[in-house]
């Protein structure tokens, strides 16, 4: 094992019993005798969210966009970003998650032998021979052992009134 698959198996050790969030797929059925179906959000799994990563058992992924399920329901949008959201809200809903689940759409994975090789892989990358991550597009490179801590500390303990 490389030693950042070594830190996210730590990782996960410390995450044991902190909640997950859903894992969802958007998909488009196929037409059934011709007409077009609604597009659904379908469960893919669950992982712990980590800020712009997510890690499940088995992998490490990048946050894509986070939606939560609601009933689909006519509604007046002032804006084209709103109606989107609102359509990914129904097509979770529709998917089978229970109204007012978080559910991460959009995730990749991300290719931890890569990033040992001196290769990025979406938010992660090595430098000068530490593993750092990235957590804006604005941002520099952080640490990447710290920024676990931190997001598991929080995850854990959440300050009061965060929930």
């Amino acid at each position: 094992m490389s030693a950042l698959s070594d830190l996210f198996e730590a990782a996960r050790e410390r995450l044991s019993g902190a909640p997950a969030e859903s894992l969802g797929e958007l998909v488009t059925p196929r037409r059934v005798l011709g007409v077009a179906r609604a597009p659904r959000i379908v469960p893919r799994g669950v992982a712990w969210h980590l800020g712009v990563l997510l890690v499940t058992e088995s992998a490490v992924l990048a946050t894509g966009e986070i939606v939560r399920s609601r009933h689909e329901a006519p509604r007046g949008f002032t804006a084209e970003t709103q109606r989107r959201r609102s359509e990914l809200s129904a097509a979770a809903f529709r998917g089978g998650f229970a109204e007012g689940t978080a559910v991460h759409i959009g995730w990749n994975e991300l290719d931890l032998d890569a990033i040992e090789r001196g290769t990025a892989s979406g938010p992660l990358a090595m430098i000068d021979g530490v593993a750092a991550v990235r957590w804006s597009s604005a941002a520099g490179f952080v640490p990447l052992a710290a920024y676990l801590d931190e997001r598991i500390a929080l995850l854990i303990e959440p300050p009061q009134g965060a929930t």
